[in-house]
């Protein structure tokens, strides 16, 4: 399942769906910092943590023209991949917004990869982590 053009809203909006019916952006902050966490368990044993933090950053600094807020999150002092600074940065920005920057850093994320490994195994490898956001959130009973 390789991400296209609409990857980044459409991540959002499962970021949002995931976090629930009128999810806060300490909900969204929540489920994202999720994703980062399953993408960090896919890779690590392939990259290394310091790859997958490496990509991250990278991943933070090219949206932050976009989104200046992600510069909290950028000068974190925290180890590797910086994940309480993003939640907190995410949580003080509107529902829309941090899922909108969740959505933009998890699509920057995998096409720093797919140039790095290729089309092919990035989606291999990250296959498990996108089909639970594209998919949306396991039906609940209501």
């Amino acid at each position: 399942m390789l991400l296209d053009g609409k990857a980044g809203r459409q991540i959002a909006a499962s970021l949002a769906c995931q976090a629930g019916v009128c999810a806060t952006a300490a909900q969204i902050a929540v489920a994202t910092v999720a994703a980062w966490q399953a993408i960090d368990s896919a890779l690590a044993p392939i990259i290394g943590q310091r790859g997958v933090a490496a990509l991250y950053k990278r991943s933070l600094h090219l949206n932050r023209a976009l989104r200046p807020c992600l510069e909290a999150a950028i000068e974190t002092t925290e180890p590797l991949l910086g994940l309480v600074a993003l939640k907190s940065v995410m949580a003080q920005q509107s529902a829309d917004d941090a899922a909108a920057i969740g959505g933009e850093l998890l699509q920057t994320f995998h096409e720093l990869l797919t140039t790095l490994v290729g089309p092919s195994l990035t989606e291999r490898l990250l296959r498990p982590v996108w089909t639970g956001f594209i998919s949306g959130p396991p039906a609940r009973d209501l």
